[in-house]
């Protein structure tokens, strides 16, 4: 599956942080894959399944935007637009930064250290 996004078009904010999302991949050109629990059952018992415990909510169930890496759960929007401004996407979806980006100097920075 590579990198997957689950989305719901509905609520105005949850939409919206949807678009943040794909946005960022798509001018980054990071491939990934729309899986929308709407129209497909299959991806809204996968998505609901596979958030781990600890980053549930503590009353119904996890809401899109979720994202993965495969297999591997990366987290929601707040812990994407988090790593964002930290300058960490790559890292936060398990991916390696590109050269030249602004997370790979950072990493070669640390390195250094």
């Amino acid at each position: 599956m590579a990198l997957g996004v689950f989305m719901f078009l509905s609520f105005k904010h949850i939409k919206k942080q949807q678009q943040d999302i794909m946005g960022f991949l798509t001018v980054n050109k990071i491939d990934f894959k729309e899986c929308d629990i709407v129209t497909s059952e299959e991806n809204r018992k996968w998505m609901r399944e596979n958030v781990p415990e600890d980053f549930r909510p503590m009353t119904g169930v996890p809401l899109p935007p979720q994202i993965f890496n495969e297999e591997h759960y990366c987290g929601n929007y707040e812990a994407f637009f988090d790593a964002r401004e930290e300058h960490a996407v790559y890292a936060f979806l398990g991916l390696t930064a590109p050269p030249g980006s602004k997370e790979a100097e950072a990493l070669a920075g640390l390195e250094q250290q």
